[in-house]
């Protein structure tokens, strides 16, 4: 590993990767750091990762952003979940919402008792007892106080960047144009030592943070670090991506629809929506998925349809010598849970805290590497589920999906909701056990048993509880406002 005590950091690539690691290195520990980031702005990013998960907030309140600020500059809107639309089955829909629903006790988790309740014909929906479900469903959002409501964001990817960008540079960052030319390595350690630009102008560093997306400029290119491919599990390897006009109040959640051999993503901003159809391309061509995608969209179209290629996965070491690869340079997940922003900012926030001030050795890398790996891998059998349980067998895709074989990790889980409607949360895993609920019931997996704790509770006790939980939801959704009417008043955009 690397000896000397690292001073000077050179971010590779800019986008929302880039400069979110410049800005939380520049800010949260950057004093005595020398903070570079080469970019060009002849090189386009993805730009398509607008939807967010709550773990955002945390971020936001160590860079003491202020969010009003925030959501006017990235036009943002706020989102309470997801609509799951066609995945169980055609014309069949749920939400998976944040926060939490209904109350736990000690030994069992609400659908434990919702699941009696169902048996007896006295339980609801089970979205019925969750506050941001009913708020998605019914329009409305405010940001109460106490964290009375779970949120997360859609923004423009673009504008977020620049935002960043703006705190990284007060921060002492400094920003440099141009292409990298070529990656000098020494020849000892094998270690990166500088880059060097088209313009002649050489960059060293002590560690490198390899933000330059699929190409993995560093990572791959320059230090060849393995790539675990995913694709057995995950067959889908193409998208393609529009925007529109808005024509209508931007709703409180994001849209996930499924297709024929994949699913279109609806992402509501103040001035547009982001649109985006992830494919298989075994099953349907970029022009078929176009096409799709092009039918199930609504106002003017402000951008040309783009085709991104990806091969799902992730880097064998996340952290390599001294590199560090974050966003799309370090793997890829489809966004079908929106973790992509999340995974950027774990993988900073990590870095953050092993940070090898006195030089890299080999248990922060490895520690930091067995993190990253054990999250991605949670991610990566969340998203599974989505495909694997379902009913759908109308397409050759969907049969695919239902019958493909899927990870050990993922098949215990699922045997284990089945049959006795446990989940338990494991270490660097983002989705909470209502999460996983929310899912595995909204795909068709209804539990065979529930806790026997439950029977501590008369028929009566529990038609009480149920009752009282659904009535405290729909006694707060009743007195919010829109989510319209939110945004006007806490973080109206200016016009585009």
């Amino acid at each position: 590993m690397q000896a000397n005590p690292v001073k000077n950091v050179v971010i590779v690539g800019g986008g929302t990767a880039g400069w979110m690691a410049a800005a939380a290195i520049s800010k949260l520990i950057g004093k005595n750091i020398n903070v570079k980031l080469v970019e060009s702005d002849a090189i386009g990013t993805v730009g398509v990762g607008e939807a967010t998960i709550p773990t955002m907030l945390t971020l936001h309140k160590l860079l003491k952003i202020d969010e009003r600020d925030f959501m006017a500059a990235v036009q943002g809107t706020f989102k309470l979940g997801i609509s799951f639309e066609n995945w169980k089955n055609v014309d069949e829909n749920y939400i998976h919402s944040f926060g939490f629903t209904g109350k736990d006790c000690w030994a069992a988790g609400f659908q434990h008792f919702w699941l009696k309740g169902k048996q007896q014909g006295i339980s609801g929906e089970f979205g019925d007892y969750c506050n941001e479900l009913q708020a998605a469903k019914n329009n409305k959002f405010a940001v109460l106080p106490n964290n009375g409501m779970n949120y997360a964001f859609h923004m423009d990817a673009g504008l977020y960047a620049k935002y960043l960008r703006k705190i990284a540079e007060q921060h002492g960052c400094q920003r440099i144009e141009g292409k990298i030319s070529d990656v000098i390595t020494h020849s000892g350690t094998g270690c990166i030592e500088r880059v060097i630009l088209e313009s002649g102008q050489a960059i060293e560093g002590d560690l490198f943070v390899d933000c330059s997306g699929f190409t993995g400029l560093l990572i791959n290119k320059t230090l060849k670090t393995e790539y675990d491919d995913w694709t057995e599990f995950l067959p889908c390897d193409s998208a393609v991506a529009v925007q529109t006009r808005s024509i209508e109040e931007p709703i409180p959640y994001t849209r996930s629809i499924a297709r024929e051999a994949g699913w279109q993503w609806r992402i509501p901003l103040q001035h547009r929506v982001g649109n985006g159809m992830v494919f298989c391309s075994k099953y349907l061509s970029d022009d078929q998925a176009t096409q799709t995608l092009l039918d199930n969209i609504e106002g003017e179209v402000l951008t040309k349809p783009r085709i991104i290629k990806f091969t799902t996965g992730q880097r064998h070491q996340h952290w390599n010598k001294n590199c560090v690869a974050l966003g799309l340079a370090a793997g890829f997940l489809e966004p079908l849970e929106s973790t992509s922003i999340h995974l950027i900012q774990s993988g900073i926030v990590r870095l953050l805290q092993l940070f090898p001030i006195d030089g890299i050795n080999a248990a922060d890398v490895d520690e930091f590497n067995a993190q990253m790996k054990e999250e991605f891998l949670f991610v990566r059998d969340f998203i599974v589920l989505h495909y694997h349980v379902t009913e759908r067998e109308d397409t050759p895709f969907w049969r695919h999906c239902k019958t493909m074989e899927i990870p050990e990790t993922l098949k215990h889980r699922i045997e284990l909701f089945k049959k006795s409607g446990r989940i338990f949360q494991k270490n660097n895993d983002i989705f909470a056990e209502n999460s996983w609920s929310q899912v595995m019931l909204g795909q068709g997996l209804l539990p065979e048993n529930y806790h026997p704790i439950v029977n501590m509770m008369t028929d009566e006790e529990l038609k009480g509880f149920l009752m009282t939980i659904k009535n405290s939801v729909n006694n707060l959704v009743d007195q919010l406002p829109s989510h319209q009417q939110f945004i006007d008043r806490y973080c109206k955009a200016p016009q585009i």
